[in-house]
């Protein structure tokens, strides 16, 4: 069991402050000794540190300011005046004093204007860093672009440049984009900087990290002096950008705390699943047959009708008439361009808010296991990706399995958890560009063993169909394989049985 000290330094407004404190309350903290430790410097004191630190009794404890000072900050940004800051370094020493005298495992010194997502904790122990930040976005300015709170050296420098290089502008600026394009991507990075929300492990602390000003360094704010003195006791600095917390940097941001706490904030409630298809006539194939299927463990979905002029949109409604149904339908028809239709869909989706997006063409079915297992997988913190093998079935019981047909001996990716601010890619072709942005390989995985079956195969007027189809599209196969084209209507394919 490993002992850890949450501490903050607070002067808050109180709506703001009433967030923190619940988020703090919130936290998962298996395996964790957890205690707190605030440093009150309201004038009057703050009711609520009280309460929360009475509830928390006897692991809780409460200490006095009194350096006074006046801090500012309103809906344009915060204001700090040189005394202000070093009174804030000041108050984290003491909590660094602390943690240090009674041998904590781990500091987490954390700002009370941040909601921190519930994993936050248990995830950045488990990195096992001497010193990491959970990485949030805010608009320093209501002009600015959402701006990280980590950084790569200097004041702020969000680009790489080694000692005396010489950028021009649009190289800096180049690598300040790809800088900031890392960090939507779910990872932990070394940094140059970082502050808010960090784990400082017992190393650090015996190592003497501290918030002190360094005298003959004119760099502004406590964090970029602690940072250099860390890093000149040998410690390195990484930023994790798994579960980025909530800032609540101006009070009208807290009018979208809702969204955030609605996909992040609910024990017990199993995460949900938007199932995502791309239609155009199926109603007299296999469309009623897999919704009716999906329809058992997904809870809502999002379907694209391309212009069918078949019962498709009909029997979507009636099948899937007991969860949330998103549909529209395109005047006209788009299956000559798929990455066209593919991105519509997925800007359907994302509208929908999906926790996790399952992509299934309407002529793909899970096993049944599938219905009890859905929720399983998606209660799984620790992929952002589900991989499945899927089987293309010649007949009603049987699989094609040779040099041109082998899906089934890989893995492919059916389910996604939507995770916001990464920078999805899509691989921009007409044919075969994929049901999922082709980036997502970057995104932490995991396999299913459950399989997928593609009946799409089982009819010969079926295949005839999508043999012409591909050949009309693609007649140099220049999206996929030519060879694969023609093997489509092979008489004596090798089949298996399905088991």
């Amino acid at each position: 069991m490993r002992k850890v000290l949450i501490a903050s330094a607070v002067r808050q407004k109180e709506a703001i402050l009433a967030e923190f404190l619940q988020s703090l309350a919130s936290l998962d903290t298996e395996n964790l000794e957890i205690h707190y430790a605030f440093i009150d410097d309201h004038e009057n004191g703050s009711r609520l540190l009280k309460e929360f630190v009475d509830k928390n009794k006897p692991n809780a404890r409460l200490f006095a300011g009194g350096e006074g000072g006046v801090y500012v900050c309103d809906e344009h940004t915060h204001y700090w005046r040189r005394d202000i800051v070093w009174k804030v370094a000041r108050y984290k020493e003491r909590l660094i004093d602390l943690a240090r005298t009674e041998n904590f495992d781990f500091l987490f010194l954390v700002d009370s204007d941040l909601v921190l997502h519930p994993r936050t904790l248990v995830h950045l122990v488990s990195l096992e860093k001497d010193i990491v930040a959970e990485v949030y976005w805010t608009k320093w300015l209501p002009e600015f672009p959402p701006l990280p709170q980590v950084w790569l050296g200097g004041q702020y420098r969000l680009h790489e440049q080694q000692t005396g290089e010489q950028l021009t502008e649009a190289e800096a600026g180049a690598r300040q984009q790809r800088f900031l394009e890392m960090l939507k991507i779910p990872g932990t990075y070394k940094v140059g900087g970082l502050g808010a929300c960090t784990l400082i492990s017992r190393k650090a602390l015996e190592r003497g990290v501290s918030f002190r000003e360094i005298e003959n360094l004119d760099l502004v704010g406590e964090d970029r002096h602690f940072c250099i003195r860390a890093v000149v006791l040998g410690l390195e600095l990484y930023a994790d950008t798994r579960y980025p917390p909530y800032h609540i940097y101006r009070e009208s941001e807290l009018d979208g705390l809702a969204a955030y706490k609605k996909r992040n904030f609910a024990p017990g409630r199993p995460a949900s699943i938007t199932l995502a298809m791309l239609v155009r006539n199926e109603a007299d194939r296999y469309l009623g047959k897999v919704l009716a299927h999906a329809g058992k463990y997904v809870d809502q979905a999002v379907i694209l009708d391309d212009a069918s002029t078949d019962a498709t949109v009909e029997v979507c409604r009636k099948m899937l008439s007991h969860i949330p149904l998103y549909l529209a339908s395109n005047p006209e028809p788009g299956f000559s361009n798929e990455i066209a239709l593919r991105k519509q869909l997925w800007e359907m989706t994302l509208a929908a808010n999906p926790e996790w997006i399952l992509a299934l063409d309407a002529d793909e079915i899970f096993e049944d296991r599938m219905i009890e297992e859905a929720k399983i997988i998606a209660a799984n913190q620790d992929a952002d990706v589900v991989y499945f093998r899927l089987y293309d079935m010649w007949t009603e019981d049987c699989y094609r399995e040779d040099q041109y047909w082998c899906a089934h001996l890989s893995y492919r990716p059916f389910m996604l958890r939507y995770v916001p601010g990464f920078p999805y890619l899509w691989r921009e072709t007409p044919l075969h560009c994929g049901r999922f942005p082709c980036n997502i390989g970057q995104l932490r995985g995991a396999k299913s063993e459950i399989r997928v079956k593609h009946l799409g195969w089982q009819l010969p007027a079926d295949r005839l169909k999508k043999y012409c189809r591909y050949r009309q599209l693609d007649p140099e196969g220049k999206y996929g394989s030519l060879a694969q084209y023609l093997s489509i209507l092979d008489p004596s394919p090798n089949l298996v049985k399905w088991s």
